[in-house]
């Protein structure tokens, strides 16, 4: 059994507060900006938690890099990176992945 509150259950919490508390008493715009700017943070954190998606590790977009500047382009390559991105997209911009689908 795990200890609750999760890591999750955490983001959630903190985001909750800053949105239900800090955001509308801040007392100025650029602490208003500085707040979203947090929520925002704590929300790609927590997709980052609860994503399941495979996306190309490091060595693996270094190689497929490689093997494009070298000429080499591999048949999957478009498909590769569109899946890649896309997965990255649904966790740091969900909204703005679904304009363009």
């Amino acid at each position: 059994m795990a200890d609750r509150p999760d890591a999750g259950e955490l983001l959630e919490a903190v985001l909750e507060f800053l949105a239900a508390e800090v955001l509308p008493n801040a007392a100025d715009q650029r602490q208003k900006f500085r707040t979203l700017v947090a929520m925002n943070a704590l929300g790609i954190a927590r997709r980052e938690l609860e994503s399941d998606e495979e996306t190309l590790s490091a060595d693996e977009l270094r190689d497929l890099a490689a093997r494009i500047r070298g000429g080499d382009i591999p048949d999957d390559a478009l498909r590769l990176l569109k899946q890649h991105v896309a997965a990255k997209l649904r966790v740091a911009n969900p909204e703005y992945l679904r304009l363009y689908e």
